[in-house]
């Protein structure tokens, strides 16, 4: 299935972000590290990685019956490889294809699966509960549109955005690549205009503000109809 699915790396997009992610990679964009990818402090520092595992672990965790987790935006898998053990089956994917195989290689378990898809034109993988960690921050308010257009068939949604402090106009449209919004004071709201993302609840599993001023890293979990 794999093959089948990395196939589709190669459609041409109307879009930058599978040349921007690569070279964020490349160039070591968002640090570097010990291992080859590195997905930024974001992804490695314990002052954001221990909530978050933390409260998604407990929302996984609630389930008589273990949940099917597809992660959109896995990384360099540091945050995902601590939330496998509590799915039924984990499907973990990215745009660039190293990364994908480079994890593939290094992250083995019976119910864990790579992908590389871009979200935006590929069909996504089907599953319970869609996880997106700080990724729709990186792209185009139309990628985003077509993003959320395929997230209707999850039955839950966790999404960990970067968001200024203070009040800001929301989804402020930007060119997909490293850079988010914060740098226009804004950030994304899928439940506002232009998205008008329509969910049943709405509940923040975790709000850490960030100890330069720079924001604050919300995760919130939406049930859908």
């Amino acid at each position: 299935m794999s093959e089948t699915h990395d196939a589709l790396k190669t459609k041409k997009t109307p879009w930058p972000t599978k040349k921007a992610m690569e070279q964020v990679y490349d160039m070591n964009l968002w640090g570097t590290h010990t291992t080859p990818f590195y997905s930024g402090e974001g992804s490695h520092h314990p002052e954001f990685v221990h909530p978050y595992v933390e409260a998604v672990t407990s929302f996984l965790t609630s389930f008589d019956k273990a949940l099917v987790v597809c992660d959109l935006g896995c990384g360099d898998f540091n945050i995902g490889k601590n939330l496998v053990k509590h799915t039924a089956n984990y499907i973990a994917v990215d745009i660039v294809a190293n990364l994908i195989a480079h994890n593939r290689a290094t992250f083995i378990a019976n119910n864990l699966e790579f992908q590389c898809l871009d979200l935006a034109v590929d069909e996504l993988p089907q599953g319970d509960c869609a996880i997106l960690r700080q990724v729709l921050q990186h792209i185009s308010n139309a990628e985003i549109q077509c993003v959320l257009a395929k997230l209707k068939h999850f039955k839950y949604i966790i999404l960990t955005e970067h968001l200024p402090v203070a009040d800001f106009i929301p989804n402020i449209d930007i060119i997909s690549g490293q850079g988010i919004r914060l740098k226009k004071q804004s950030g994304v709201n899928v439940l506002v205009s232009p998205f008008n993302f329509e969910v049943k609840n709405e509940r923040l599993l975790s709000s850490i503000i960030l100890k330069d001023g720079k924001g604050v890293i919300e995760t919130k979990l939406y049930e859908l109809f």
